[in-house]
């Protein structure tokens, strides 16, 4: 291998939203013709691999996997059913595990791309620090932290008295309020690693035209001076209408999505690590029979920490058994992995009911798709702030302080028929398509997230 040339790697958090969004980048990159390294532990390098969409599966093969050999074993247990908070702290012992034990291997893998490389730029989700400590050691290493969740969540986390929250009314809870404090003292103890850690920038997936202010308000904070910010969203691709991605078999619902009106499907789910309650599900699915609305649903629970450790039937068989004859014709379930990407830019999808994790919120406002919005827990209480209140491309289910309690099917069938079809939504359906065109001008020729991986490219290969 050229000394002269320049090796990337990539080192995400374990969960899929972050394993997603680094592959995604690290795509883009070896596009670009860098040689481009993502390390993780191997159920998680398998698990990235499994789900992508969007890319031709063939440009998996211009990335080296490495396997982040954790020597910790850890519990892989189903979500808690009974636990009284929606985080998932099922995830808690991985993701001990991963930041107890995983910066030995990426220390031996750094090593060995230093000694072959002009530069090892390392990428590395904000939440796993170490490896901007690990880069440090290099005599040719530079580190760019990854920005997974909004960059607005910055300034909700750093000031919540700002300027631009005044401005716009917004209202950034207690990080201890939407997650476990195991995990607030794990992202607490990571950003105090980053302060120890020289990082040359920040990467982040939006772009200013969805948070241009928030943007610059980072920029000007003195946490960031110093730092490079390269806003290059959205990471994941996005896709036409009529797209089919190559060399993937193409997914039923995708089929049934060709077959429907145009903007007449409403979209379901709640991502990978949230799971609905039985008398939730039950009132959720009487929402979208009363609604009279075609809809895609997809109903499963979180993941485990290792989504191949084992396997349980749906606890929803008998219930889908009957729900699925009663809205023959009209709807469509899913209980295992779902398209999103292709769902999301089909011409028949209307809106997106969404937990609101920032990769469904950035993937369906840049297809131009309204969001219904249903916050979990982490950070996806401000997504919904930002969404209804700043975007203003969505509109409230369920507010997270009510996340102890069963949403009537009523107060749901109301949203949906708002956002779907009514006059009262049209607002809301316009701001959302005009926010998509915004984000595709940004990644087009000449736009704004375009120019920002160009200069990050030119940066680090300089």
């Amino acid at each position: 291998m050229a000394v002269e040339s320049v090796a990337v790697v990539a080192v995400p958090f374990p969960a899929q939203g972050h394993l997603n969004q680094l592959l995604h980048l690290s795509l883009q990159l070896a596009s670009r013709g860098l040689p481009v390294h993502y390390a993780a532990p191997a159920p998680h390098l398998r698990q990235a691999r499994s789900r992508l969409h969007g890319w031709d599966p063939d440009a998996l093969a211009t990335i080296e996997f490495h396997d982040l050999e954790l020597a910790t074993s850890y519990a892989s247990p189903p979500p808690d059913l009974a636990a009284p908070t929606p985080f998932p702290s099922h995830f808690m012992p991985m993701f001990h595990a991963f930041v107890e034990a995983a910066r030995a291997p990426l220390a031996r893998l750094l090593e060995r791309l230093s000694a072959a490389h002009r530069r090892v730029v390392v990428v590395f989700d904000r939440l796993n620090a170490f490896a901007a400590t690990e880069a440090a050691r290099l005599g040719n290493g530079e580190a760019f932290g990854l920005q997974c969740v909004a960059v607005s969540y910055n300034i909700g986390w750093l000031d919540p008295e700002h300027r631009l929250m005044r401005d716009h009314d917004l209202e950034f809870l207690p990080v201890d309020a939407c997650m476990s404090r195991d995990f607030v003292d794990l992202m607490c103890q990571a950003e105090e690693d980053e302060r120890g850690a020289p990082v040359a920038g920040l990467v982040m997936n939006t772009c200013r035209a969805l948070e241009g202010e928030f943007i610059d308000a980072v920029a000007a904070r003195s946490e960031f001076q110093g730092q490079r910010l390269f806003a290059v969203g959205p990471l994941s691709p996005l896709l036409d209408a009529d797209a089919r991605t190559p060399g993937q078999a193409r997914h039923a619902c995708l089929d049934w999505l060709d077959a429907q009106p145009p903007a007449s499907v409403l979209y379901v789910s709640f991502g990978t690590t949230s799971t609905l309650p039985a008398e939730q599900v039950a009132e959720l699915a009487a929402a979208l029979i009363h609604s009279e609305q075609r809809f895609i649903w997809v109903l499963r629970d979180a993941d485990r920490a290792d989504i191949f450790a084992g396997e349980e039937e749906s606890r929803h068989a008998r219930f889908l058994s009957e729900f699925t004859k009663e809205t023959e014709g009209t709807g469509m379930v899913i209980t295992g992995w779902a398209p999103q990407l292709e769902i999301l830019a089909h011409r028949a999808t209307a809106a997106f009911v969404s937990h609101c994790g920032w990769n469904s919120t950035i993937e369906s406002l840049s297809h131009g798709k309204p969001i219904l919005a249903w916050p979990m827990h982490s950070d996806q209480p401000w997504d919904a702030e930002i969404l209804c209140k700043y975007l203003k491309a969505g509109v409230l289910v369920r507010p997270w302080e009510k996340h102890g309690e069963v949403i009537q099917a009523e107060a749901i069938r109301k949203v949906i028929e708002e956002v779907m079809v009514s006059e009262s939504g049209k607002a809301v359906r316009e701001r959302a398509k005009e926010i998509g065109d915004a984000v595709r001008a940004s990644v087009a020729a000449g736009g704004n997230s375009r120019k920002d991986l160009d200069d990050f490219i030119e940066y680090i290969t300089r």
